[in-house]
């Protein structure tokens, strides 16, 4: 599958989605006897833990159709970007990376209020710090939102040689993406 294959693939998921016109395929047992033995997902996801967002349902997909990593702020960090990295050098061919980030996100809402939340949690906003930054003077929280996927993009080719090797040699490509949590929308960078 191309990598635009992959994208048709996840819009159209996501316009079932939306239209509650799920298909359900490939979440059966068959399907997990199916990949015993390995696993190719067609794209991977960095995306928020927000339990609103769920991108197995929000891309209509079954088992093994997607790599997902979840973390508060859909952030690059060591961890996050480990990740995909093993996603695109061991497990797919041509990698579609997707930062998808979501309406109403706590952890932007909680890196703009500030204040001390603790070692790990003030670890973790400091990641959207720069979204803030780079974002106009009083941009609302979902500007904010959509500034930190697209630096996220940037992070993810700066931070890592596996990936940014992967899309200079056009095996991999990485859009960012936004979630409606009132209709399950996701706009695409692309």
């Amino acid at each position: 599958m191309t990598i635009q294959e992959s994208l048709n693939r996840l819009k159209e998921g996501n316009k079932r989605f939306v239209e509650d016109h799920l298909d359900g395929r490939l979440q059966d047992s068959s399907r997990r006897e199916s990949l015993i033995g390995s696993q190719e997902p067609y794209a991977i996801i960095l995306s928020c833990a927000d339990s609103r967002v769920v991108p197995e349902l929000a891309f209509d997909t079954g088992l093994g159709e997607l790599f997902v990593i979840r973390v508060a702020g859909n952030i690059a960090n060591s961890s996050s970007i480990a990740s995909i990295e093993y996603a695109v050098a061991h497990l797919a061919g041509k990698s579609l990376i997707v930062v998808l980030g979501h309406e109403s996100c706590g952890a932007v809402t909680a890196a703009i209020g500030g204040g001390n939340n603790g070692y790990n949690l003030n670890h973790l906003l400091s990641h959207i710090t720069p979204s803030i930054v780079a974002s106009k003077k009083g941009a609302s929280i979902n500007d904010v939102v959509k500034k930190n996927t697209e630096l996220t993009v940037n992070e993810l080719k700066s931070r890592s040689e596996i990936i940014r090797t992967a899309v200079e040699k056009d095996e991999a490509k990485i859009v960012h993406a936004y979630y409606h949590l009132d209709t399950g929308k996701i706009d695409f960078s692309e």
